[in-house]
């Protein structure tokens, strides 16, 4: 199985960069926060970005830094698929429980903290920041969990600081160069054989 894994920070893009390439891969699209605010939700806590990092920490308090990939990796292989893609990477150790599914494209996503924070804003997202404060703590929880270990060893960057056709468009280029190289690996493989 293909697994592509969208890694940024908050606000940075990587759900719309996700959506496209899901899209023009025909992948199904598997959003980790999804599985931690469906289970801030089963717990019967109000979704808010504190509620939601606790949760979270919790998960992998208890099951192991991978937990929340875990779950992912569940869903995955209930879909029967040739590949996915993730949204939400946050650490290597994701990363390492994701190749559990097979090959790992991991597709980083950046954006300036102030364009972040105000895409945030104007989203208004449930369970989103609805201030500097809480864009901080956010921040800062990702970056402990070592978000910037996966950026920086992404297999391809996209930096959204533009319109979001031009974001859709680098989407749309990555999504080409992913199938392709996929393709040109199984070829390599089916001559080996």
């Amino acid at each position: 199985m293909i697994v592509i894994a969208v890694t940024g920070m908050p606000g940075s893009g990587k759900s719309t960069v996700a959506r496209v390439i899901a899209r023009r891969l025909g992948y199904p699209l598997l959003v980790m926060g999804d599985v931690v605010r469906e289970e801030v939700a089963r717990r019967g806590l109000e979704l808010t970005v504190h509620n939601i990092e606790e949760v979270a920490r919790r998960l992998r308090e208890l099951r192991g830094p991978g937990a929340i990939a875990e779950l992912i990796v569940e869903k995955a292989r209930a879909l029967n698929t040739q590949g996915v893609v993730v949204d939400g990477v946050r650490s290597l150790d994701e990363v390492k429980v994701l190749s559990s599914l097979g090959r790992v494209y991991i597709v980083a996503v950046h954006s300036p903290p102030n364009l972040r924070f105000q895409r945030m804003i104007s989203r208004r997202r449930e369970g989103d920041v609805s201030g500097s404060e809480e864009f901080r703590f956010r921040d800062e929880a990702n970056l402990r969990l070592g978000i910037g270990d996966v950026i920086a060893l992404a297999d391809y960057m996209i930096v959204n600081n533009s319109t979001l056709e031009k974001l859709v468009e680098e989407a749309e280029r990555v999504a080409g160069e992913i199938e392709n190289e996929a393709r040109g690996c199984s070829g390599d493989r089916d001559q080996a054989d």
